[in-house]
């Protein structure tokens, strides 16, 4: 349950400092950074071909293929790319954030704090009910998604 704690913010912090940076390179590697907390979850699991896979594919290919894409990105068309902080965004961001852990909070409390071991096996087991082959569909979606993205950019002039 320590390790559990101590990834779990680990993730969380990074995710936190990734969504919050203004540098597009600190960006990527805090998502780095989650994605290897993420595959330290497999490992927590049990799961050491997922954690293996995880830090291959996603951590290594993913996260490269971000930055490749950064690089591709013109420096002009990075250096107009600041957003101010409005008041009324943060508010919103706020309640928004206020309503999905309020969202978890009454999901626990409605089954009664599962444990972790049954979680694990309902996202990764193939049986009814479980989770494995949406996640691997919406993974390769995302990758076409972020190929998609690398082509848009190359578009010659």
């Amino acid at each position: 349950m320590v390790m559990f704690i101590i990834l779990a913010v680990f993730i969380l912090g990074s995710a936190l400092v990734c969504v919050t940076t203004k540098r597009i390179m600190r960006a990527a590697t805090f998502l780095l950074f989650v994605l290897f907390g993420v595959a330290g979850l497999y490992f927590l699991l049990d799961y050491t071909f997922l954690g293996a896979a995880q830090i291959s594919v996603y951590a290594g290919g993913v996260t490269i293929i971000y930055i490749f894409a950064i690089q591709l990105v013109s420096k002009h068309t990075l250096q107009g790319l600041s957003e101010k902080l409005r008041g009324k965004r943060v508010i919103c961001g706020g309640l928004l954030s206020i309503a999905g852990f309020a969202t978890v909070v009454a999901v626990l409390l409605k089954n009664k704090f599962i444990s972790m071991a049954q979680i694990g096996h309902t996202l990764m087991g193939a049986d009814k009910y479980q989770y494995v082959l949406p996640f691997e569909f919406i993974s390769v979606f995302l990758l076409a998604c972020i190929i998609g993205g690398i082509v848009i950019s190359r578009k010659e002039k």
